[in-house]
């Protein structure tokens, strides 16, 4: 069974409508190579169409919905897909934004996403005019044609410092295909029969990953329509969830709630959760381990290279602030500024290649393709260095402020910044200053009720860091333009302090 919070369908009726609406693609007009842009929150439909797109070999293209009609037309655009699937609601004020030309099936918004999103009855109905996306499917006799060569779903990069990207894979050969699911299932535990829970968004590259797997794999599949910590701790119950998802911010927001709630659920039947997305402050997750035993596992990669690190609990446990040991076949190299490679174990720019995963170029940018590869490994824009054979991480590569001269990584005091008492979430970025070049700024959202100085938080930070990591400039926000995957679009933040100075570092 597949589970849309707790309304659930069986796997084969999923299975089937993707089958009838694969044979549909390809009466469109729909080949190899091709695209198919679905914006769609999580929903069945997700799943029935990315299984249709693969049948035909064609790329699914996620979109993320939160983004503005401006950002949503520059996807469609860049991908130039034959069909856009859509959930009625998304679809409405996208209709004067739309390529000319473009296909466009719509799907009913479905009634746990109506409730969540505040959507009405008629605005989750397919306009009169409309291709609707059940009536299409049960036109057409399932697919029953040999399987394509298999293509990955194409990951539009979250554009925190630009415009999105698509990475589009080459077409993988078996041997590659059949590394990649072994892969995910060293990674994600998600081995036959085990009951999967999906917490975020399937426009995201790990979600997606996850759930495409686990809807093969697991016994049962329960995706969620938005995170909710104590719904997740609920479901974790009620579904006898054994394996899970998720990111650091979401470990932050379960152990904020009160131990009486906590205390609520059986969380026994968990014993596999991986968490991608971005790195996990020490404290966060030994506190979540002490609460649920050593079974959070770490994996570190991107959409570009995939999953290159794994670390385990007990290696974790040994090797705080690790990211893990590279997976199976994978190779990785640090190079400094200059482009050489730096000394073992001094913070280098991370390069990376995983063999499970066919080669990519980004779409329409081939250029920037060739600019991130360096002896045949990628970049993904990261800073770090191994130790005893274990990946650790500094910052982001863009993120870097140079200060006086002294490189400084904000993902450093991010996660001291975190644990500050009264904050719920921050973003540490470069500003201009006329003396150093560049200035650390904080942008701090605080927990609702908490009563909270600049000056305040620049003491805790001075306990604990250098004089020189503690932000000169804190501002505070009542939310921080963040995805749903956990990263914060630190672009909004910055840009105004730049607009007018002529320079961007």
């Amino acid at each position: 069974m597949i589970y849309l919070d707790e309304r659930g369908v069986p796997r084969d009726e999923v299975l089937l409508q993707g089958r009838r609406a694969a044979t549909g693609f390809d009466r469109m007009g729909i080949r190899e190579g091709d695209t198919i842009a679905l914006l769609l929150r999580n929903d069945f439909v997700f799943f029935a169409a990315q299984q249709a797109a693969a049948a035909v070999g064609a790329y699914a293209v996620p979109i993320n919905w939160h983004g503005k009609p401006e950002e949503i037309r520059y996807i469609l655009d860049d991908a130039k897909p034959k069909l856009l699937l859509a959930h009625a609601d998304l679809l409405a004020p996208l209709r004067h934004h739309l390529p000319a030309g473009l296909t466009v099936l719509t799907a009913p918004t479905p009634p746990e996403l109506r409730a969540r999103y505040g959507v009405t009855e008629a605005q989750s109905r397919p306009a009169a005019a409309d291709l609707s996306w059940p009536e299409w499917c049960e036109g057409f006799e399932p697919w029953n044609e040999p399987p394509k060569r298999s293509r990955a779903t194409m990951i539009y990069t979250s554009g925190t410092t630009g415009h999105p990207k698509g990475v589009k894979r080459e077409a993988a050969t078996p041997e590659q295909a059949q590394a990649y699911v072994k892969l995910i299932e060293r990674v994600y535990g998600l081995t036959p029969g085990v009951r999967a829970l999906v917490t975020g968004p399937l426009y995201h590259a790990s979600p997606n990953a996850y759930g495409r797997q686990a809807l093969m794999a697991a016994e049962l599949l329960v995706l969620q329509s938005k995170f909710d910590p104590e719904e997740t701790l609920a479901a974790i119950e009620k579904y006898r969830i054994t394996n899970a998802v998720m990111v650091p911010t979401m470990f932050v927001r379960l152990l904020r709630l009160p131990k009486a709630v906590r205390d609520r659920y059986d969380l026994s039947s968990l014993n596999w959760v991986t968490h991608t997305g971005a790195p996990c402050p020490k404290e966060v997750k030994q506190a979540l381990m002490q609460w649920w035993g050593p079974i959070v596992y770490e994996t570190y990669g991107g959409a570009e290279v995939g999953t290159a690190t794994l670390a385990t609990p007990h290696d974790w446990l040994e090797h705080p602030g690790s990211v893990g040991v590279p997976t199976p076949g994978t190779r990785i190299a640090f190079y400094g500024e200059d482009g050489k490679p730096v000394p073992e174990g001094e913070p280098g720019e991370i390069y990376m290649r995983v063999p499970a995963y066919a080669d990519f170029t980004y779409l329409n940018h081939d250029e920037k393709r060739r600019s991130v590869e360096r002896d045949g490994l990628i970049s993904v824009g990261d800073v770090g260095y191994l130790k005893d054979g274990r990946l650790y991480l500094c910052d982001r590569r863009s993120d870097m402020v140079i200060f006086g001269g002294t490189n400084v990584y904000p993902a450093e005091i991010e996660m001291v910044l975190t644990q500050c008492p009264g904050v719920q979430d921050c973003a540490v970025f470069g500003i201009p200053d006329e003396e150093f070049g560049e200035a650390l700024a904080a942008a701090v959202e605080l927990i609702p009720g908490a009563q909270l100085t600049a000056s305040e938080i620049q003491a805790y930070l001075g306990a604990r860091l250098a004089k020189y990591k503690v932000p000169r400039r804190i501002d505070f926000h009542a939310s921080l333009p963040r995805e749903d995957s956990g990263k914060i679009f630190k672009r909004r933040l910055r840009e105004p302090f730049w607009q007018n100075v002529g320079r961007r570092i």
